[in-house]
């Protein structure tokens, strides 16, 4: 059986380890989102450094996650006091669960948000894949899902929740998977 691998990539205004208000703000969102996901049904994991430190992902030991990797089309900085950057890595039991998850509760009271952390830019902001039964995704191969959706669109490779693909790369919609909220989801993430 396969399981959705989400990779989420964002560019932040200001760099992590910067003291402002909107940069506290956006940890402090983070984290809440963080507990509140990992209590999600079809949440399976997410990718953490093992020893959970801020402002050191390029340094950081990711175990089977692998090595961290961003696009090559990210300019900003690579040390702790530079790195401006925002990713996550998860897997989960399917396509409805995630775009619950994503869709709803602190999430997305996140998403409402995004544009006072994030900058705007003409690259996607996430990427989903199909991982097979024991694989665990690494951040090179959401780096790799991530720019192939941006050069070739959604495909069985590399799509996102609203143009998505079953396992085995048939077309699909997301069934069942309706923001539970009477918010209507944005066109990406």
């Amino acid at each position: 059986m396969s399981h959705l691998a989400l990779y989420t990539f964002g560019v932040l205004k200001s760099p992590l380890a910067d003291p402002g208000r909107l940069t506290q703000e956006f940890y402090a969102s983070g984290e809440a989102v963080y507990r509140e996901i990992d209590q999600h049904p079809g949440y399976i994991a997410h990718a953490e450094p093992a020893d959970h430190s801020r402002g050191t992902l390029f340094d950081a030991d990711w175990g089977e996650w692998g090595g961290f990797a961003v696009p090559a089309w990210y300019g900003k900085g690579r040390t702790v006091e530079t790195t401006a950057l925002a990713a996550t890595l998860s897997l989960w039991t399917n396509l409805g669960p995630a775009f619950d998850a994503i869709y709803t509760g602190l999430h997305r009271a996140a998403l409402n948000r995004r544009y006072d952390w994030f900058e705007r830019t003409e690259h996607p902001a996430y990427v989903c894949w199909w991982a097979s039964d024991g694989t665990i995704p690494t951040w090179h191969d959401g780096v790799s899902r991530l720019q192939h959706l941006h050069s070739h669109g959604s495909a069985p490779r590399a799509f996102t929740f609203h143009h998505s693909f079953t396992p085995d790369g048939t077309p699909t919609r997301i069934k069942d998977a309706e923001p539970k909220s009477d918010q209507v989801a944005d066109n990406e993430a």
